[in-house]
Formats: C-alpha cells, sequence, structure tokens
C-alpha cells in the first residue's frame, strides 16, 4: 500500500518533469527559427512550449523577444509582463529589455523609461538595458541622459561596440575629441562590418576638422566654437586644450617634410600628439571621457602601439598600404589585440 501511495505522489512529478523538459525543446527550436529570421515558425514552437509547461519561463521570454521582431508590441509587453509575474526570481534583465522596448516602440517613452530603470534597480550592471535606455532617451531628444546610460554601458561592458558608437555619434558635433576616442574604441573593437567605414571616414574628418590649404599654400586653421572653454572654468570632460593641440597637428599635414607620407602615417603622428597631450592634461580635467577613456589610449601610447592600432582603425579603407602591413606585420596587430583584450578598464 505504502509503494502505491508513493508512486501516486511520484507520478505527477514526474510528469511535469517529462513537460518541462519537452516544453525546454520545443523552446530551443523556436530559438534557432527566430536565428534564422522565421519569426513566425519560432512563435508557434513557443505556444507549443506553453501548452506543455503553462507559463514555462523561457517560452515566455523568448516568445517576447520575437514579438518585438515582428513588431507585436502590445503582445510582447503582455508575455513580458507575465514573465515577471510568474518568475520573480528567475533572471529577468533580457525580460525587462524586451518589456521596455516594446513600449518605447508603443511611443509609451514614460512608462518605458520607468520599466529600464526597474531593471537596472535589479540589474544595475547590465549593459543591455544602459544602452537600450539609452536609445530610448535619444528618441525622446534627452541627449544628454542618453549619453549617461551610454557610458554607463561601456563601463558596464568596455567591449560594447554599439555604445561606444552612439557615443561617438552623439559627440561629434559639440565635442569632437570625446568623439574620436569613442569612435576609434568602436574599431578597435568592430573594423570589418558595415558601419566601420562610416566610422572610419568620420574620425579621418574629425581629426582634420577646420583645417585647410588655401590656393597660395597658407594654412586655413579654424576652431570650432564649440569646443572653446569661454570661462575659463573647469566643467567635466573639457578637451578645449586638447582640442587646439590637435589642429595645430593637423596643420603639419600640409609641411612639406610630411607630402611623401600615407593618409595612416600622418594619422599616427597626429593621434600620438593627440596622447602626449591628453597624457599632460589629464591631471588637471575629469569627468567620463578622462577617467574612463582617456587611460586606454594614453597607456596604448606607452606600450609603443600606435602604430598597429593606426592600421587596424584604417582597414576599412583597403588602402594598399594598409593591407601591406596587414599582410606583414600580422604580429604587430596581434601585440595590439593581445594588450586591448588584456587592459584593465579603471
Amino acid at each position: 500500500m505504502k509503494n502505491i501511495v508513493k508512486l501516486l505522489i511520484l507520478l505527477p512529478i514526474l510528469s511535469y518533469s517529462q513537460n518541462k523538459e519537452e516544453a525546454d525543446k520545443k523552446v530551443n527550436e523556436g530559438v534557432s527559427l527566430h536565428d534564422q529570421g522565421k519569426y513566425n515558425e519560432a512563435l508557434l514552437m513557443y505556444e507549443d512550449a506553453l501548452k506543455l509547461d503553462k507559463n514555462n519561463f523561457l517560452a515566455l521570454s523568448e516568445k517576447a523577444l520575437t514579438l518585438n521582431a515582428t513588431k507585436q508590441y502590445s503582445e510582447a509587453v503582455e508575455a513580458s509582463k507575465l514573465a515577471i509575474k510568474t518568475h520573480p526570481k528567475n533572471d529577468l534583465k533580457n525580460v525587462y529589455v524586451s518589456y521596455a522596448n516594446a513600449l518605447d516602440h508603443l511611443d509609451q517613452v514614460k512608462n518605458s523609461l520607468k520599466i529600464y530603470d526597474e531593471g537596472l534597480a535589479k540589474y544595475p550592471d547590465y549593459y543591455q538595458l544602459h544602452y537600450n535606455k539609452g536609445i530610448t532617451l535619444v528618441n525622446a531628444q534627452q541627449i544628454d541622459k542618453a549619453l549617461i546610460s551610454f557610458q554607463n554601458a561601456t563601463k558596464s561592458n568596455p567591449n560594447h561596440s554599439s555604445s561606444f558608437n552612439a557615443l561617438g555619434i552623439l559627440n561629434k558635433v559639440s565635442n569632437r575629441i570625446p568623439s574620436i576616442l569613442s569612435f576609434s574604441r568602436f574599431l578597435a573593437l568592430e573594423n570589418k562590418s558595415s558601419r566601420a567605414k562610416g566610422n572610419y571616414e568620420m574620425i579621418i574628418s574629425l581629426m582634420s576638422q577646420g583645417v585647410s590649404q588655401k590656393e597660395d599654400n597658407s594654412i586655413s586653421l579654424v576652431i570650432n566654437p564649440n569646443s572653446i572653454n569661454e570661462n575659463g572654468k573647469k566643467t567635466d570632460n573639457d578637451f578645449s586644450s586638447a582640442d587646439l593641440i590637435l589642429s595645430m597637428a593637423a596643420a603639419l599635414d600640409y609641411d612639406s617634410k610630411n607630402k611623401d607620407k600615407t593618409e595612416c602615417q600622418k594619422f599616427i603622428e597626429k593621434f600620438g600628439t593627440l596622447c602626449e597631450a591628453l597624457d599632460e592634461l589629464k591631471k588637471e580635467n575629469k569627468g567620463y571621457y578622462w577617467e574612463f577613456l582617456v587611460p586606454y589610449f594614453i597607456e596604448m601610447k606607452k606600450e609603443k602601439l600606435i602604430e598597429p592600432f593606426a592600421y587596424i582603425v584604417f582597414l576599412p579603407s583597403q588602402d594598399s598600404d594598409v593591407i601591406k602591413f596587414h599582410k606583414n606585420e600580422a604580429i604587430k596587430i596581434q601585440q595590439f589585440y593581445d594588450w586591448s583584450n588584456n587592459y584593465k578598464w579603471k
């Protein structure tokens, strides 16, 4: 009799275990279909999983993600809410991203930011919450707050190229040195993508901004008014002095002694000068870029790695000298990546 009672107790447990196992298999199939862009087929798999195991966490979280991909934002909100309600102790950080993203697409910006903040209260170091919150803030024209979100994303994950990309774009008009540094870090992480060529071209443009040669061979140097610190008071992320030094270094591109140098070689000279200036100025300045990003480039120069870094930056150009360097100096390129991958972010 006791054995029968034990069996009756075990049967529901075994049945639940089998259902959950089968449900998880369905979810895995759905994820594979999602990755292939077969979103509707993926959603059917998640529904099958939920029939086998009601409120299966993986099915709900992946369903929310796929519903966002198919622009079914209201449904994505409901799936996310159900996942959070029924699985409060699970790892919900990606569910919060899906939830807030869906609200943003529904033009519920205030609610979207509220959900991002709820998620960040639980997962303050999750870079995707910071990054996606930044995107929502950009769309809401709250640029200063967006910059902080992207900065927080890079501090949580210094290898997140999209956050550096966003910082480069948002700074390019008002503060070109942070823009150059952000795009440079981006290209150290990602120099073969569709975004890489545009960011490479942006760096080259910013490095020589305001400097040109007239018909009489004289050099014209125009300082961007946005880079001038008019009141003389130190503020966070003030690069006015470094900006002036870079412009002067760029003017040397037109010196006769540099006429036979390649564009990459000229970049090496300018970037080296910029890093020297940043090293000299860092003690009297503060802010995210000075404290988090600048030290990376200062150490790069001290390690004598600006040359391979420059050729990494220039790879999207596909210039013959750049291709040749990558072929003949592969060891130097690898030395840069070994250093960069092991750099201790402060």
